[in-house]
């Protein structure tokens, strides 16, 4: 038959992340030793309690349909940890598990944007917020923050950019692709802007809060302005490297949570009742796995950003936590490579840093900002350094 794609699909824009990380896969299986400095993904193992707490459930027979939000008891070892850590209360009635941070982010954007809805998104930003917002039928309002302003916006621009259409800001801190942190202070300036309009929702993806190397964390859902309005995402995957887990939350207001559990229930039901007890375990269990494996994110941090420095041309900013660096790289382009070919974007020094470096990274554009590439630490220390070897060289090859 002809083929027949819905126009909600065609619309969508593959993810840059995971088309880079297949072609470094595809250059792997040729032989090529391919250093992957694309994926956002903890190399750790999984924590040996969390591991064993699957087990155990497995034996236990958590093996049947779950609620559509979860199980109470990770509802409430959520809300517990969100109160005790966070100094927010969301009753287990206002969180949702979900299949991932991912599907938790998806889920509030669909169920609360209508089309023609316009949500702020601080660029740079991750690949998949403006696909999902145009998922949504909503209209993604891109406000640049570039390396000069540590990839922050500002109160001033946050008010320059809302509309009578404006019906969410969704903010990333600590960001992926930058690893920039807002401050206490730096969000209450955002915080005073939004108490002016009181009908945007605030989405607040907080997935890398445990990567942190500042000491300290604020929530956006901890000011008394916005708490009634503001939807925390998280998850398990960074902090606990639990990625292939597949469990995230939202902390929503009680109709929000409401509106998504409807919605989840249509299309996924449950996270999966194994990964749920695993996830429960994380948070009641020891948090000393999360401390160590941040500590190993802040020297490879240093590290990165110690060989970066070194390399002539490249803008870097200190990363405040996540495991990314995002260098500013337009000092390459314009240049050509060894053989001729011109680098004009920063998407053509990615893909030459891949098949001719052999370090595969993500081009800026891909988060809504030309001119940079994002490097993941979430690697070896020697793996650091071999890849950053590799990009100097490569580097040092282009006229």
């Amino acid at each position: 038959m002809t083929p027949h794609i819905s126009e909600r699909v065609q619309a969508l824009a593959p993810s840059a992340t995971l088309a880079m990380s297949q072609k470094s896969n595809e250059l792997k299986a040729q032989g090529v030793d391919v250093i992957n400095l694309s994926v956002g993904e903890p190399d750790f193992n999984t924590p040996h309690h969390i591991k064993e707490a699957a087990k155990k459930a497995i034996d236990d027979n958590f093996t049947f349909y779950t609620p559509v939000p979860g199980y109470l008891s990770l509802r409430q070892a959520v809300s517990r940890k969100l109160r005790e850590e966070n100094g927010v209360e969301y009753a287990p009635t206002q969180i949702v598990v979900s299949n991932g941070a991912k599907q938790a982010l998806c889920n509030v954007i669909l169920a609360s944007i209508n089309p023609g809805d316009e949500v702020i998104i601080p660029m740079p930003a991750w690949v998949s917020y403006v696909e999902m917002v145009k998922l949504a039928g909503g209209k993604a309002v891109s406000v640049n923050a570039d390396i000069t302003q540590d990839f922050k916006i500002t109160p001033a621009q946050l008010r320059a950019a809302i509309t009578p259409a404006t019906r969410m800001l969704l903010l990333c801190s600590p960001s992926n692709p930058t690893g920039s942190i807002y401050s206490r202070e730096e969000l209450q300036g955002l915080v005073d802007v939004l108490a002016e309009h009181p009908g945007i929702i605030v989405l607040s993806d907080e997935i890398y809060e445990h990567i942190n190397f500042t000491g300290s964390y604020t929530s956006m859902a901890s000011f008394p302005e916005i708490a009634d309005r503001t939807v925390i995402i998280n998850g398990v995957s960074k902090a606990y490297a639990m990625t292939g887990w597949r469990i995230g939350y939202c902390a929503a207001p009680e109709w929000l949570a409401k509106a998504v559990t409807k919605l989840q229930g249509q299309y996924s039901s449950n996270a999966s009742s194994i990964a749920q007890k695993a996830a429960e375990a994380a948070y009641e269990g020891s948090q000393e796995c999360v401390a160590e494996m941040n500590a190993a994110f802040r020297r490879r941090r240093d590290l990165v950003v110690e060989l970066a420095s070194q390399i002539p041309g490249l803008k870097t900013n200190v990363p405040q936590g996540a495991f990314y660096l995002f260098p500013e790289v337009t000092y390459y382009l314009g240049t050509v490579t060894p053989e001729g070919t011109p680098i004009k974007t920063s998407g053509d020094l990615a893909m030459y840093l891949l098949e001719k470096g052999h370090v595969a990274t993500v081009d800026g554009a891909a988060f809504g900002m030309e001119g940079y590439i994002r490097l993941s630490y979430a690697t070896s220390d020697e793996n650091i350094r071999e890849a950053m070897r590799r990009i100097a060289a490569a580097l040092a090859n282009l006229k």
